[in-house]
């Protein structure tokens, strides 16, 4: 739909959700993600010289094709709201769309403002003083998700770790191509599946690129598609791949931090050992599990489902995985 009839269709939305009369200004498109196209907007409400304004951004789904089970764009945005709710630093969630607002899948939330591109938060000169600070931050928020009420949230996805596995095993098979860095991770990740105390909720993308960073520290945590009840050192591994260091692979925590450094402010925390060897399950989990995501990518574009060059770009990366894997695997028993 073009501007007009979105900006329309929203200012409806708040009438029907909110019970609010507002109007809908300065409506701009912002770079569309794999999964949602994404506009900024300013919500004016008021009346006068002086109406009350505040920039807000809106999410709405593509219906493009997700290579994981990430969730659809209304469930995402109640996650979202209860964690806000919950005060986990994330923005402010004001609607989450339903058939009678026209919109299809997706929601309204604040815009916060702050730095989101991995390579600006891990070399920005100005951003120097948060870069000492992020490490013990991204714990403690963490830990905040991981702690947080289970049944203050939508039905989410509980899978054991074999079944994840699993389900990472069908879509490699399905590309064709059997890469044998690949298999040996799969043989090494087959022979130490965790055992998971207890489901907590994951956010299940939490990393460099995925949060917004001010001159503080951590200011936001986003992209919550990937949310699902599970082992919360998931996302600690998660955060410590390569792919996310935006090449300061010397620190493995984002480009910015040590995993010493993680795991002793996520135990201070929680006031709970953190078992290392699980974190490194999910680490080598979360390496594959990306390199399958490159081969997917990859075979977008070759098979001409998703034309575009950066596709291509992406597939590519697969050769990094491989190291990556390798390096993790090594010497461990």
């Amino acid at each position: 739909m073009d501007s007009a009839e979105l900006a329309e269709r929203l200012a409806g939305a708040y009438r029907r959700h909110a019970g609010s009369s507002v109007r809908i200004g300065d409506l701009q498109r912002l770079s569309a993600g794999a999964s949602a196209e994404t506009w900024r907007f300013e919500r004016v409400a008021g009346a006068g010289d002086e109406p009350a304004r505040e920039p807000m951004i809106v999410q709405i789904f593509t219906g493009e094709k997700q290579f994981t089970a990430a969730l659809d764009k209304r469930t995402q945005g109640l996650v979202q709201r209860a964690a806000h709710d919950a005060g986990i630093p994330t923005p402010r969630v004001d609607l989450v769309f339903d058939a009678e607002d026209g919109l299809g899948e997706g929601f309204v939330s604040a815009f916060v403002a702050g730095e989101t591109l991995g390579q600006r938060i891990t070399r920005a000169p100005e951003l120097a003083a948060a870069r000492e600070l992020l490490t013990g931050q991204c714990a403690r928020v963490l830990a905040e998700i991981h702690g947080m009420d289970t049944a203050t949230l939508p039905p989410l996805p509980a899978e054991p770790p074999a079944e994840m596995l699993d389900r990472l095993r069908r879509a490699h098979d399905s590309f064709g191509v059997r890469l044998p860095v690949f298999e040996l991770a799969f043989a090494w990740l087959q022979d130490r599946l965790p055992a998971v105390p207890g489901r907590h909720l994951v956010h299940g993308d939490f990393r460099n690129g995925n949060f917004i960073v001010g001159e503080q520290g951590l200011v936001a945590v986003l992209d919550w598609e990937a949310a699902h009840l599970g082992d919360p050192l998931e996302d600690l591994g998660w955060m410590c791949l390569n792919a996310w260091r935006f090449g300061r692979i010397e620190r493995p925590v984002g480009g910015f931090g040590a995993r010493d450094d993680l795991i002793g402010a996520y135990e201070a925390a929680t006031d709970t050992p953190v078992d290392t060897r699980r974190v490194r399950f999910w680490e080598v989990f979360g390496t594959l599990r990306w390199g399958i995501i490159c081969q997917w990518f990859g075979n977008q574009f070759i098979t001409g489902e998703v034309p575009v060059i950066e596709r291509a770009a992406i597939g590519r990366r697969v050769s990094e995985t491989e190291i990556d894997l390798l390096d993790l695997i090594e010497g461990v028993e």
